[in-house]
């Protein structure tokens, strides 16, 4: 199959530190490649990648030092090319949220447009409601709830190249806290949790601009407790010893996580995840197996002393069963299909 993958272009593919969505594109294109299959990745320049690359953008957007560009313009001179190129692909997989839907009403039918952030926003509605042909792909049944009349095609979870990271038989007797500093994150959290019980807590996360009165005011102070290390922002190549290395992963969100990217790298590596039951967490966690779902600190904590029960080689193999990049790859495979044969069909009554 001929498959065209359209990425954000605000990271590189995949990320060189913190990002979700063009690390989830990147692993894709790979597993698709891996499956036999003839992927065409359009996104910035110095992205790595076993699919053709087109590149749209000299460089990610976040990472130019620039201090003059458009993110808008860059999307649109993107989308552009993939409009020009769009008769090489039988599916167009849009990782682009909703920007693209004016310019492809015409073979809307030959799209997948995967959602992956939040989306219980004022305008979302209104937009989908607007183009209701596009197929659409959730990254968890939860992230549906604000959008239910949508036109959900599928539900698939998000997966990673298995061979990226390298598990752990053992803890080294520290607490993990890794991605992004911000008030629905909850670093505080994992701060509390780890002083409650006297664990040793790495924090390697960045700090956005928009983050950045949040980090100074409530969490900068916090880090002057004696068992608390700031690591700052890591890229993949350390993800394997930081998370090998803790006994858990803390993940004290408190926001409708879409998914969580952080909690299947963490279960790569053969370290639970002690999550709090919101959003996609039950879908991606499986209490007593992968990790604990927990409601509060003192739950939290007593997750803690339960850590030794679980089976580490366990939880790597269940990453691998649901979460490595050929499953998804796999899933995406079925939707792409039906996708197929809902457009041939139509060109045939046409």
């Amino acid at each position: 199959m001929r498959i065209a993958q359209i990425s954000p272009l605000y990271e590189a593919v995949p990320p060189k530190l913190y990002g979700g969505t063009e690390r989830v594109v990147a692993h894709l294109c790979d597993a698709l490649v891996e499956l036999g299959h003839d992927v065409t990745l359009f996104a910035s320049a110095e992205a790595h990648t076993a699919a053709r690359l087109a590149p749209v953008r000299d460089q990610a957007i976040r990472l130019d030092p620039s201090p003059l560009k458009s993110d808008l313009a860059a999307h649109m001179s993107q989308l552009a090319e993939v409009r020009r190129r769009a008769h090489e692909f039988d599916v167009l997989h849009f990782h682009t949220d909703m920007i693209h839907f004016p310019f492809f009403e015409d073979m809307a039918d030959r799209t997948v447009t995967t959602l992956h952030g939040r989306l219980d926003m004022s305008d979302l509605p209104g937009v989908y409601r607007r183009w209701p042909q596009f197929p659409l792909v959730s990254i968890s049944h939860d992230q549906r709830k604000p959008l239910p009349h949508a036109n959900w095609a599928a539900t698939v979870h998000h997966g990673l190249d298995a061979g990226l990271y390298r598990p752990s038989v053992h803890g080294q007797g520290y607490l993990a806290f890794l991605g992004r500093i911000s008030p629905e994150k909850r670093p505080d959290r994992a701060i509390a949790i780890a002083t409650r019980v006297g664990r040793q807590l790495k924090i390697a996360a960045k700090v956005d601009r928009a983050d950045q009165v949040y980090f100074d005011e409530k969490i900068e102070p916090l880090l002057h407790n004696p068992l608390v290390t700031f690591v700052g922002e890591i890229g993949d190549d350390r993800k394997s010893e930081f998370l090998g290395g803790a006994d858990a992963l803390l993940f004290p969100i408190d926001w409708p996580e879409p998914f969580g990217l952080v909690m299947i790298e963490a279960m790569a590596c053969g370290a639970p995840v002690i999550a709090y039951d919101c959003g996609s967490v039950r879908e991606v966690v499986e209490d007593g197996l992968t990790g604990f779902i927990v409601r509060n600190e003192d739950e939290a904590a007593a997750a803690v002393a339960r850590l030794p029960r679980l089976d580490r080689a366990a939880i790597r193999r269940r990453f691998e069963e649901r979460f490595s990049g050929v499953a998804m790859a796999r899933r995406y495979l079925d939707l792409y299909a039906r996708v197929r044969r809902g457009a041939d069909a139509d060109a045939l009554i046409a």
